[in-house]
């Protein structure tokens, strides 16, 4: 059978999912929407946002030692009590990990870029912090004057050709792939790359540099600068001119026996503590979005949770976790260093990116999804990011009801205000990986195609506190429904995903008739179909796990008359749009 609302794509179908869960029943969510709504201030996390901001945020460096110390006195200041002083009646708690680091942690303090002979710099850190390649060296004081030459894309034989030893060498490629070329293997001074994808559209944006990074040569102790399209054009224009000589300036302080750091925040569950609901918010990298909106965000939402659990207006009977620090690196100690804890692991969500003023960036809100079909068929309105993303095999799938049901609770929110929600196939590369590495269920939150992305024009005037605000309240609303979910709010959340499942079926079908109209192959197209009705036929299942103290039996019902359903669909499909019998 045919729902009545229909949407064709999947933007469209996102369009349409809200009245679809409204004709099933009651939101599961519904309890906990007036009062986030109440208590969360988008400014409020913006200011964490502005407070990282003014770094350069390395590990174990000024900056992200003070951005910890920033989010532990949030948490303080919000009743969360040191976990080592925590009384076993205490459930605001919080801890921070200290982890030795092996190498110097690196923090740029200024860096200039000269053509010698001319009064104006081409570069200057005080309005390009990007432009220094992480892990470089410091200048003598004087800075290094060398000649330039260009190697055009950096190939061994263009590097061999520009005799490039005591030089200075720049090239269209990678800073890192650059520098151990040239300084590493064939003694150049130092190395200025150039190397802009077009996205970040570098004719419009002329002076924003991407950050870069360079091998740590304790040897050749030399230095990367990453240039701005302003800057190479500059440069090359100079070189048109006749020979160039630069001189090149960099300080940075590299501090012996560094020690990184990360905190773990909980709202420890009333019932159920060892099982969990996990955020991760990174703090390194040296952007405004990314990733101090992330951080911003997960503060307020830890502030939020705090001030409803001190008024008993909730009462999560799992926890809920929060950690912020090394990308990927803290998650994935989170997860593997205490095989019990582990265990309890039920939900992982990262936010990365997540604060973005969608007009100024050009970036749209997006739910990176656990690896489904749409990761290995991407078609119709399904779209990866400028990101990118591999195509992956039946194999890997990851069938889960969390995708919708995040999915859902955005939509939610989006239906109060226009904000713009989008899903993209799943990429990897954020803290949402070491979760799914993990057989954990793992989301990530975060906007693409940004403009800015990773130059040092990602400021505080590119975020948005609405944003922030959005974000912010359908990830706790999200973790506060899984973490103290009945079996009314666990059948409302069989029944959304039922109808996902359904508009999903309808949408492959009809894309389906359409490829074989225009010779497509049946069997493909049958495959397609019987793959998304399996995963969320799998997805419906594993929703049992969310009720807490176990599926009653009006629940495991439920789930299995929702399984017969899509089931329905699916024949039906198959025989309207494929023939099938």
């Amino acid at each position: 059978m045919r729902i009545a609302t229909f949407c064709l794509g999947w933007s469209a179908l996102l369009s349409c999912a809200t009245p679809l869960v409204a004709q099933t029943a009651t939101s599961p969510a519904a309890a906990y929407w007036p009062a986030v709504r109440a208590k969360f201030s988008g400014d409020r996390a913006k200011e964490t946002v502005a407070f990282l901001d003014q770094y350069v945020r390395w590990p174990g460096n000024r900056g992200f030692d003070a951005s910890i110390a920033h989010i532990v006195e949030r948490l303080q200041r919000a009743g969360y009590v040191l976990e080592s002083d925590a009384k076993s009646t205490d459930r605001l708690t919080y801890r921070v990990e200290h982890y030795p680091m092996t190498t110097p942690a690196w923090e740029p303090t200024s860096a200039s870029l000269d053509i010698v002979g001319e009064s104006q710099p081409v570069l200057r850190y005080e309005t390009n912090r990007n432009m220094l390649a992480t892990n470089s060296y410091a200048t003598p004081a004087a800075g290094v004057e060398a000649d330039l030459v260009d190697a055009g894309s950096g190939t061994p034989a263009a590097l061999d050709s520009a005799n490039v030893r005591g030089k200075i060498v720049m090239a269209r490629m990678n800073v890192g792939r650059l520098f151990g070329e040239a300084v590493t293997r064939r003694g150049a001074l130092g190395v200025i790359a150039y190397s802009l994808p077009a996205y970040l559209q570098p004719e419009k944006n002329r002076t924003s540099i991407q950050f870069g990074g360079v091998a740590r040569d304790t040897t050749a102790k030399s230095w990367g600068i990453v240039l701005s399209y302003a800057a190479h054009e500059r440069l090359r224009a100079a070189l048109a001119r006749g020979p160039v000589r630069v001189r090149v300036n960099t300080a940075v302080t590299l501090t012996p026996n560094a020690v990184e750091q990360a905190v773990v925040a909980e709202v420890r569950g009333s019932k159920l503590p060892t099982e969990r609901f996990v955020f991760s918010a990174h703090v390194q990298e040296p952007g405004a979005n990314d990733n101090a909106s992330g951080v911003g965000a997960q503060v307020e939402m830890a502030r939020v949770a705090a001030e409803l659990m001190k008024a008993r207006t909730i009462d999560p009977a799992r926890t809920i976790t929060m950690l912020w620090g090394l990308e990927i690196r803290s998650t994935d100690r989170y997860i593997t260093q205490d095989s019990v804890r582990a265990r309890g692991i039920r939900w992982g969500l990262s936010l990365d990116m997540v604060g973005e003023d969608t007009k100024k960036t050009g970036g749209t809100f997006l739910i990176e999804k656990m690896p489904d079909p749409s990761a290995i068929w991407t078609r119709g309105e399904d779209h990866h990011s400028d990101w990118g993303g591999s195509p992956i095999t039946k194999a890997q799938l990851t069938p889960h009801y969390f995708n919708d049901f995040v999915l859902a609770r955005c939509l939610e929110q989006a239906s109060t205000n226009g904000w713009v929600v989008k899903t993209n196939p799943f990429e990897g590369g954020s803290d949402h990986t070491p979760f799914l590495k993990a057989k954990k269920p793992g989301l990530l939150f975060w906007h693409f195609t940004d403009q800015f992305y990773h130059t040092d024009a990602d400021r505080i005037d590119k975020v948005s506190a609405d944003e922030l605000r959005n974000v912010g309240m359908s990830a706790l609303v999200s973790a506060l429904v899984l973490t103290n979910a009945d079996g009314m709010a666990t059948r409302s959340v069989v029944a959304e995903l039922e109808h996902a499942a359904i508009a999903r079926l309808q949408v492959e079908g009809v894309l389906a008739k359409a490829a074989l109209t225009n010779g497509g192959d049946v069997a493909k197209e049958t495959d397609i179909l019987q793959t998304w009705a399996a995963w969320y036929i799998d997805a419906i299942s594993l929703a049992a796990d969310i009720e807490v103290g176990g599926a009653s039996a009006e629940t495991t019902s439920a789930i299995a008359a929702s399984t017969r359903r899509v089931q329905a669909v699916l024949a039906s499909e198959l025989q309207s749009n494929l023939g099938a019998k």
